[in-house]
């Protein structure tokens, strides 16, 4: 991508963005075989018909600019030349022949002087109509939240919501997989996620998955393997595979049982801890800078029977757990949401109380002070990354249940709520895709 260009900036889209303070004017899409031009102007050039000859200003001063850009990217098809009109480019007279033959290019040129004449200050190809991830971000560029409780006879749902890459939630679809509450999910294989786990009305626990395709198509149940329980913490680490860690079942309130997801989606048997505590109802997600090394960090939880842990474990890039890390900073609290953000960054929000608090993660794993005050206090939600390096928090109770949710920016700041679109309801699991 390029940077600044004289009063706009250049965008991954191709599109130049005029900034305050005049600068360049932008012209209508050429598409003709021959363009004369005039300094101060901007040109995209459309060459998928023809090639084109531009005549340049028969005079100029210094400080002079124009540029063109390849508006279609077929200039390597039908190339762009320059006929200098009796200046000089790059201290060459018109005998000289300026060609431009790249698809994707941008040539921002300026006047200096009677010597040299026009000359290129960029002269760059921008091949990326999509933005890319930066650096340390998942690919995944949109998001899916599935389940929940609705409360009453039915406290499980089969509803899923998708998020587009601008953070808009979209209406209920319904149907596909077991209904469920209180569940996990997390991203796999770079594009793809996983559903697990839950608790379903009857009052009993179930290990069944749901895979989640790159264009976010929730598949049916997969028979169980992990062991069935609801409230775990699941997240990616490695760039491509994930983690699910503790959880409930009956009888059973702090457990400690791991299962790995491989990049092709499959969940491994149960292994138990080493060192970390057994908990439910904490928070995980995927933190650091380094892509390729990406890990997890799972934060606060407890047990039934105890206060929420002021405890954090890190899991490396391999799906190691290591010890737990005591006195973290923040608010313990249990029913609370996490993504990543930034490229390579994490967030916790919320959680019992209620409580409308946030919490940074840094690209060392490191949980940052408390940031109170914005958005509605409520539990039981969940959070997931979109348009590759920004996050949402969404739905929860706060003793009724909510639809609302909060979107968070690239630099970690959540915002107000935003109106419900989605039904309604606590304990879904969200995750990213695309």
């Amino acid at each position: 991508m390029s940077g600044t260009i004289g009063d706009n900036v250049y965008r991954a889209s191709g599109v130049i963005a005029s900034a305050a303070g005049g600068g360049i004017s932008w012209q209508s899409v050429t598409t003709g075989s021959t363009l004369t031009v005039v300094a101060g102007n901007g040109y995209p050039i459309d060459t998928t018909s023809n090639a084109c000859t531009i005549t340049l200003p028969a005079s100029a001063s210094v400080g002079d600019e124009i540029i063109f850009t390849d508006y279609a990217g077929t200039w390597a098809t039908n190339s762009i030349t320059f006929d200098f009109n009796g200046l000089k480019y790059q201290g060459q007279d018109d005998t000289y022949v300026a060609e431009y033959d790249t698809n994707d290019q941008v040539l921002h040129i300026v006047y200096i002087d009677t010597t040299e004449g026009w000359m290129p200050i960029l002269d760059q190809t921008v091949t990326d109509d999509v933005p890319t991830p930066p650096l340390g971000a998942s690919l995944n560029d949109e998001g899916i939240i599935f389940g929940g409780c609705v409360g009453g006879p039915s406290c499980d749902r089969d509803i899923s919501n998708k998020i587009s890459n601008l953070g808009v939630v979209a209406s209920d679809v319904t149907g596909v997989g077991t209904a469920r509450a209180y569940i996990g999910a997390c991203e796999f294989g770079e594009d793809k996620g996983i559903i697990g786990g839950g608790y379903l009305d009857a009052g009993s626990y179930t290990g069944v998955t749901n895979l989640v395709s790159d264009s976010g198509v929730v598949a049916s149940d997969t028979a169980a393997v992990m062991e069935a329980r609801r409230a775990y913490q699941a997240a990616t680490f490695g760039g491509d595979k994930g983690i699910i860690f503790g959880g409930q079942k009956s009888g059973t309130n702090d457990l400690d049982t791991i299962n790995l997801i491989s990049n092709a989606g499959v969940v491994a048997s149960d292994t138990t801890a080493a060192s970390a505590s057994g908990r439910e109802e904490g928070m995980a997600c995927e933190y650091d800078a380094a892509y390729d090394k990406a890990t997890a960090i799972i934060v606060y939880g407890g047990t039934a029977a105890a206060t929420p842990a002021s405890t954090s474990n890190l899991v490396s890039s391999v799906g190691v757990i290591s010890a737990d890390v005591t006195s973290i900073s923040g608010t313990s609290r249990r029913n609370g949401a996490a993504c990543d953000y930034g490229g390579g960054s994490g967030i916790i929000g919320f959680g019992t109380g209620p409580i409308n608090t946030s919490n940074l993660i840094t690209t060392a794993g490191v949980v940052g002070a408390d940031v109170t005050g914005v958005g509605t206090a409520r539990y039981s939600m969940t959070a997931c990354e979109f348009g590759y390096d920004k996050g949402i928090f969404l739905a929860g109770t706060t003793g009724s249940y909510s639809g609302v949710s909060n979107l968070v920016s690239e630099t970690g700041v959540v915002a107000l709520d935003v109106t419900a679109v989605a039904t309604a309801r606590a304990g879904l699991a969200g995750c990213s895709f695309n």
